[in-house]
């Protein structure tokens, strides 16, 4: 493989998981406007996110293989985001107490050298348990969730937040389907192992 790889993102998050690949990549940050379109669904709005990221990274490094990801969490049909502050983050996990959180996550790879393009959408849900207040207050005070959609980090604390969990590769969870990645990678010729 002589293609450099690029994750299209600065979530430290999507860097560590990316690192359990093993393989060497670069970072850069991709400038895509992530407002929703009128009648977007979650899964829409995710992919097209994905592909921007992708095709944002692939004009910043042409001749490489970009990877570009985008997460949703969404509750009873309504599509929740980073609660940013104290306040938001309790009225997300009141919101969220007793029941499945399904995140949709999109992941795209671009590569540069043969215009070949591969997404997909990963679905994963989380069951919560019902809290009280103090446990959401209390949960919120040790972790600060404040930059992470839904208001929990389940690789910290969050997991005492859960009844269980469902889906295809916890890792989508944090932001970046590996077993997905491993797959869409492979199939641009990347040698994993």
């Amino acid at each position: 493989m002589s293609a450099q790889i690029v994750l299209a993102s600065t979530s430290p998050f999507r860097q560590q998981l990316l690192q359990k690949l093993q393989l060497p990549f670069i970072c850069c940050s991709p400038d895509v406007d992530e407002t929703p379109l009128a009648n977007e669904s979650p899964r829409e709005l995710v992919l097209r996110l994905a592909h921007s990221k992708a095709a944002a990274g692939l004009v910043q490094h042409p001749d490489s293989i970009v990877i570009g990801s985008d997460q949703v969490a969404v509750i009873d049909g309504k599509i929740i985001g980073k609660p940013l502050n104290r306040e938001t983050a309790i009225q997300q996990l009141s919101s969220a107490s007793g029941k499945a959180i399904t995140f949709y996550t999109g992941l795209a790879v671009h590569n540069g050298v043969n215009a070949k393009q591969e997404a997909i959408v990963e679905p994963f849900t989380v069951h919560f348990k019902a809290l009280s207040y103090t446990q959401i207050c209390n949960y919120i005070d040790k972790e600060q969730p404040f930059y992470c959609a839904g208001s929990f980090k389940s690789e910290g604390l969050g997991i005492a937040l859960f009844e269980r969990l469902e889906g295809k590769d916890p890792n989508t969870l944090i932001g970046l389907p590996l077993i997905s990645l491993i797959e869409l990678l492979e199939n641009q010729g990347v040698s994993i192992l």
